[in-house]
């Protein structure tokens, strides 16, 4: 099976979350592990192992790193990713939520809609960034994207 079974984030060493970044995070994982698509590609003549997969995600180093197990803990990938591409989306996306969470509690609901397409639309460019820096190492949809998207913001968030 290609996708995700099981995630986690090595957040020891941040901060802890406020509630709505906690909130997100529940989310996301949720959303994450109920569907999606997390394919390993076939490397140098390799082979693949079988998914489906354990995805740790962590910050080491100023980079990304995916630690990709089978549901056997056998290993199956790793790739780093530098933060430098996502520093200005991520800086955006916690921006604009800010100011949807401010708007909650007291704008008028045409307001909010407005922030929230804001917020969507930054967080799809979040998304297309991360698909651009996976390509070759692993393909994602765009709501796998999406998600991953938002557990990356998660980790910046105390790095």
């Amino acid at each position: 099976m290609t996708r995700i079974t099981n995630i986690t984030l090595d957040d020891a060493n941040l901060p802890p979350p406020t509630p709505e970044i906690e909130q997100e995070r529940k989310v996301a994982v949720f959303d994450l592990l109920e569907d999606n698509v997390f394919v390993l590609p076939e490397r140098d003549g390799r082979a693949v192992p079988a998914g489906p997969y354990h995805v740790g995600l962590s910050i080491r180093e100023k980079r990304l790193v995916f630690n990709v197990q089978t549901e056997g803990a056998e290993p199956a990938a790793e790739f780093h990713l530098s933060l430098g591409p996502f520093r200005q989306v991520v800086k955006d996306y916690f921006q604009i939520c800010e100011s949807y969470f401010d708007a909650v509690k007291k704008l008028p609901p045409s307001q909010i809609e407005t922030i929230d397409m804001a917020r969507r639309g930054i967080h799809n460019e979040g998304s297309r960034v991360l698909q651009e820096r996976l390509e070759g190492k692993v393909e994602v949809d765009t709501d796998t994207a999406r998600r991953l998207f938002t557990l990356i913001c998660v980790l910046h968030f105390g790095g």
